[in-house]
């Protein structure tokens, strides 16, 4: 690949066969046939069909479908009707969320500027920015929007922001000449100019050296094709606690098939009844439940300027261990502030200048008069750096427009990249001053004299050496300095380069982009939290390291790392060394991608944030990407799963404690579906074992699964968060919903509520079947509908709240109203092949069911009793330790 940076403006033109007079119409049929449009391209996508197809690929989804055939074979049509309704249901769900997700490269595409000026047969023209080739020469003036990547070949103070594609806040001063480096990072290609950038000061020519997908902006888009999305954590164990469950389920059927047919009941009955036992087990519902519960807290977090665009990042954010961050925008304001000043031989605040001191008086009004940008009722124009030094007036009451027009300009020399130097003249009670803004080792060689609280004197080697040494302090520290300086001129007249000499020095003024105010806590927060931020930014290693010190992500024994050393290190150098860098400095886009691949594959759930351009291929590499969403690039809002309203770090450390709180409650969900399903596999297996009649119609299984599984399960998913969630370590993205603690959890309280509808199936026998069929019917109902109670968390319900989650009584009573409905009207009681009761009959179900709630509740208050007591073991054997070291 050609590096034109370390080209001359003559070669870059010889590559390309053209002149400065730009490309003949031949020509330009001729690149555009080799090089192709300037646009973006992108591969295929799905159909509909084919997204909505690739729902059913699922074990248990596969297994509902074979359900609903064999319902339909045999006549059950209600069965087959609920079946299709749900997996249909969840497919057009998922169909929807996928085509939402997917728009990337579109606004990449709109990132292009719609018309181009170039050099055409010899004369100036303006054509379509799709039209531009490899070898046209371009004209860029303020305002302009790059076009294409080019090499700058005659340059006039050009000023380009490339913060979308570098993540650097500052304009970038363009210069013509040759850069002789073999590499060097995108923010240092001071020669070349990148499409999709925006031209803030001066105007140049350029010769176009890519377009389409040989640009910067390509390459991103190319990176993005390549990037696959991650799953999140709950997508992972949903599936693999899927594959098990399927497993685990059609085993139990073929086990109740075959003893059905041994003992001697038709083939067709046996059959359809296992249907239905799989039709009971299998927790349909779930994933709707699942994206209910998710789509319940994107509200929550949405009021809490979290927008979540897809639903399963939600829990995602519950598992983050690293946060890869942007700096600029994310963790600072995004906006040049005035910090320190040197002035009068002494380092001052932003807010302690003088100005009853004449030199600081000078100093203040020099910043404003020779300065271009204004400030007006929180609208900036001009740069940033500048508006700066406007805001540092307003600080005094100095207003730009009112001091400038008090002092008007005369004469001035325009800043220029290769000087380093603005010069403006002004007549300031009848003195002709030049006030000069630049580069301090460029002034300090032209200064003869310093302005201090004492007057002008000559300037001495020790004065020059207390400049540098405060000039070199603010560097370290990140600040960017400009020096200040002024010279009186005999009268008004044009200013030459001349004139630029013999100054007196009044001081510097340094500046930084401030971290926001709630940076340094959320960091904190994230730690505190097992979380490992990360500052990742295009910015210089000086100033980013100053930054990241400063609200505690770059600690003690942590390292800062420049793009070019990343890339002089192996993969197996960066995973040694990667737990010990917290700050990646002057970086391109494939450098982020590379950083979150290399926590991924160390088993790390990582949230990558930013705002530009650059960071959108690392966005959607990211198990978690945000996005900024007010100075965010549309570009990296399409590629993130998390959009920030507030543009703010703090956000996400409250998005986190959500997340944990809704991937527990999700849990939770899961354990109230398994272990009431368990259950009744448990009384059908019993009873099949004991060559006992069957204890449910199959009719009664569809009832249980859709009336108690569903409200209750989202009622639960609607719990509360506990206010310690922060204080948990992020839980290990591997470990499967299916734990050793949770099967058992699971088991237990399902074989309880099991040996209680197995007693109440055994009191209605004493009478008949149909007796024992409805009792065994309502006690597992109505057990499952007490026990959605216990499932809300792992504290008893006194620890809990017994009224805290109102959702959860809305469910019962729900259930409960439906329950006695089928048990009490005729009409129902013959749909739902239900046999009348006895009065005793009706309280031993009520009884029975109550029961297991009870034997949990018990079990859970003694856990707490043994827990607070270890705490308190803990706490004394901690403060006798202390005691004791102490003594």
């Amino acid at each position: 690949m050609v590096k034109f940076f370390s080209k001359s403006s003559e070669e870059t033109l010889k590559h390309f066969g053209t002149t400065k007079q730009g490309l003949t119409d031949g020509e330009v049929k001729a690149h555009l046939q080799k090089y192709g449009t300037n646009t973006l391209t992108e591969k295929e996508k799905a159909t509909v069909l084919q997204v909505f197809l690739s729902q059913f690929k699922d074990l248990l989804v596969a297994i509902l479908i074979g359900a609903a055939g064999i319902s339909a074979l045999t006549g059950n049509l209600e069965s087959t009707i609920v079946i299709v309704a749900v997996i249909t249901l969840n497919a057009v769900l998922g169909t929807v969320q996928h085509f939402k997700a997917e728009q990337s490269l579109e606004s990449l595409k709109a990132l292009s500027s719609p018309s181009a000026k170039v050099f055409r047969n010899g004369t100036k023209t303006e054509v379509s920015s799709k039209e531009v080739v490899p070898g046209d020469i371009l004209v860029l003036e303020a305002g302009d929007l790059v076009p294409a990547d080019g090499r700058i070949i005659e340059n006039y103070s050009l000023q380009v922001n490339e913060s979308s594609l570098t993540g650097e806040s500052e304009g970038v001063n363009k210069i013509s000449d040759i850069i002789e480096r073999e590499e060097l990072p995108l923010g240092d290609q001071k020669n070349m100019v990148f499409s999709g950038s925006l031209v803030t000061y001066g105007r140049a020519i350029v010769v176009v050296t890519g377009t389409g997908m040989n640009t910067e902006i390509g390459k991103i888009a190319s990176l993005m094709e390549q990037t696959q999305e991650k799953q999140t954590p709950l997508q992972q164990n949903l599936d693999d606690f899927s594959k098990k469950l399927a497993i685990g389920i059609l085993g139990v059927c073929v086990l109740i098939f075959g003893l059905s047919v041994y003992r001697g009941t038709p083939m067709l009955d046996s059959l359809m009844f296992a249907v239905a036992l799989a039709v009971a087990a299998i927790p349909e519902a779930l994933s709707s439940i699942v994206t209910i519960v998710l789509a319940l807290g994107t509200q929550k977090m949405a009021k809490e300027n979290a927008i979540i665009k897809k639903l399963k990042a939600v829990e995602g954010l519950g598992s983050v261990s690293i946060i890869c961050s942007d700096k600029t925008g994310t963790l600072t304001q995004n906006k040049m502030t005035v910090k320190k000043i040197f002035v009068d031989n002494k380092l001052v605040e932003d807010t302690e200048l003088n100005l009853n001191n004449t030199v600081e008086n000078y100093l203040l009004m020099s910043s404003i008069l020779c300065n271009d940008s204004t400030s007006k009722k929180g609208k900036e124009i001009g740069d940033p750096t500048e508006v700066a030094l406007v805001n540092l007036g307003h600080k005094y009451q100095v207003e730009e427009l009112d001091l400038r027009s008090k002092y008007e300009r005369a004469k001035e020399l325009p800043f220029d990249s290769d000087r380093k130097l603005m010069s403006t003249l002004h007549n300031i009670d009848c003195k002709n001053l030049m006030f000069t803004k630049g580069a301090l080792d460029v002034i300090l060689d032209r200064v003869k004299l310093i302005h201090t609280g004492e007057g002008v004197r000559e300037i001495t080697q020790d004065d020059k050496d207390s400049i540098l040494l405060n000039n070199r302090m603010l560097s370290e520290n990140g600040l960017r300095v400009l020096a200040f300086a002024y010279k009186e001129i005999d009268e008004i007249r044009e200013l030459s380069l001349e004139d630029e000499n013999n100054y007196t020095f009044m001081g510097l003024i340094s500046m930084i982009d401030p971290p926001r105010e709630e940076s340094a806590a959320a960091v904190a927060d994230c730690i505190t939290a097992g979380i490992k931020p990360i500052m990742i930014t295009g910015d210089h290693k000086i100033t980013a390291s100053a930054i990241a010190k400063q609200i505690g992500i770059l600690q003690s024994g942590d390292r800062a790392v420049e793009g070019l050393e990343l890339d002089k290190m192996s993969d197996e150098e960066l995973k040694k060394n990667l737990e010990h860098i917290s700050v990646y400095a002057r970086v391109s886009p494939e450098h982020k991608i590379r950083i979150v691949r290399a926590w991924q594959e160390k088993g790390q759930i990582v949230a990558m944030t930013g705002d530009g351009v650059n960071d959108a291929p690392a966005l959607k590499q990211a198990d978690i990407g945000i996005a900024m969403g007010i100075t965010g690039t549309e570009v990296s809002k399409d590629a993130a799963s998390v959009i920030l309203t507030d543009d703010n770090f703090a956000t996400i450390v409250k998005s986190v404690a959500n997340g944990r709180n809704i991937y527990a409650n999700i849990k939770n969900s899961i354990k109230f579906l398994l272990s009431g399903n368990t259950s009744g596999i448990i009384a059908v297996l019993y009873t099949s074992l004991m060559a006992l009649p069957m204890p449910f119609e199959a009719v009664h299984l569809l009832f249980i699964n859709l009336l108690t599984d569903s409200l209750p399960a989202i009622a639960i998913g609607m719990e509360k968060s506990r206010r310690d969630l922060l204080k948990d370590k992020p839980r290990n993205s591997k470990a499967s919903i299916l734990s050793k603690e949770f099967i058992w959890g699971v088991a237990l309280e399902g074989l309880i509520i099991g040996i209680f509808t197995i007693i109440a199936f055994y009191m209605g026998l004493k009478t008949g079947h149909g007796e024992a069929s409805t009792m065994a019917f309502a006690t597992l109902c109505l057990a499952r509908l007490f026990h959605g109670f216990n499932c809300r968390g792992k504290k008893s319900i006194f620890t809990l709240g017994l009224f805290s989650n109102q959702y959860s009584w809305m469910a019962f009573g729900t259930g409960l109203f439906f329950l006695n409905s089928v048990l009490f009207i005729p009409f129902l009681q013959n749909l739902f092949e239900v046999t009348p009761l006895a009065l005793n009959q009706i309280l031993a179900i009520y009884g029975l069911a109550f029961v297991p709630t009870v034997i949990i509740q018990i079990y859970k208050v003694v856990v707490e009793l043994i827990d607070k007591n270890k705490e308190k073991k803990q706490q004394k054997n901690s403060i006798d330790t202390e005691y004791t070291k102490a003594a």
